[in-house]
């Protein structure tokens, strides 16, 4: 989980270069169709069956996964690294709350707490963007972690189906490029050309070994701790962007980056 949380990160390094060049719908085509081609082929080569009797589930985590991605590119690009990494990592809070109004789940009193200290963060977090002209990239943040939050939901019941784990991160993948090509079809392409072409290659790459990464700690680990480890991606995506672009975190933003971890890994332990 380690690994992972230092590949995402670096994947938001690539987003934030990548978005001087490409649109986010673009970032995300990229990311996704290298994603696909890559589990696509060692799946060929291991001679793995595609075929799945819970592709409803499939559609619907795909769908739900490329709006809660395009909106995650979009902030990384518009927001301090830190900042946006955060606001997705609202995921385990929010998957929380649907839990209850969804699947009418009882969460325990430390959940809960968990809960006010989350939204109290994300209030704190977002209190300076919604007087600037970034107050839109917050809010898209936020509506990424919701949304991630919700397509959990279908992950955890594939898992229950006893689907296989590749064939998950697969067919999110595969769903993300056709939606993303269907996008990308409405507005200019950039081209793709030596100068830039590393920095997609960089958001692919990072993004897969990532995905992977998690998808190995989560099958051999213990749960809890792999999930509250997942939150090093904020502190190395903090570190980052201090080195990378000079960004200097408020004593606020700090406080407020603090609650919302504290609350994922207190909505996680339910």
């Amino acid at each position: 989980m380690v690994v992972a949380a230092i590949f995402f990160a670096l994947m938001g390094l690539f987003v934030k270069l990548g978005a001087q060049h490409f649109s986010s719908t673009e970032l995300v085509f990229w990311r996704t169709l290298i994603g696909a081609l890559a589990l696509g082929g060692a799946a060929l080569w291991r001679r793995e069956r595609f075929a799945t009797p819970l592709l409803r589930y499939h559609l619907q985590r795909g769908v739900i996964g490329y709006v809660s991605l395009l909106m995650s590119f979009y902030a990384i690009a518009h927001l301090p690294l830190a900042m946006a990494s955060t606001l997705t990592y609202t995921s385990p809070m929010f998957l929380a709350l649907l839990s209850v109004v969804l699947l009418r789940e009882k969460l325990p009193a430390r959940a809960m707490l968990g809960l006010a200290l989350g939204f109290a963060g994300v209030v704190l977090l977002l209190r300076p963007t919604l007087s600037g002209d970034v107050w839109f990239a917050g809010l898209m943040g936020l509506v990424s972690g919701f949304l991630a939050g919700w397509s959990y939901l279908h992950v955890r019941e594939l898992g229950r189906q006893g689907e296989a784990e590749w064939r998950v991160v697969f067919y999110f993948a595969l769903i993300s490029t056709v939606g993303g090509l269907l996008l990308m079809c409405l507005e200019r392409w950039h081209a793709v050309t030596w100068d830039n072409a590393w920095l997609l290659l960089g958001v692919g790459v990072t993004a897969t070994l990532a995905q992977l990464a998690m998808t190995r700690a989560y099958k051999v680990g213990r749960k809890l701790t792999t999930a509250n480890l997942s939150y090093l991606t904020v502190v190395f995506s903090s570190l980052l962007g201090a080195l990378v672009w000079g960004d200097v975190l408020t004593g606020d933003s700090l406080l407020a980056m603090g609650l919302i971890v504290v609350s994922g890994m207190l909505a996680s332990r339910r």
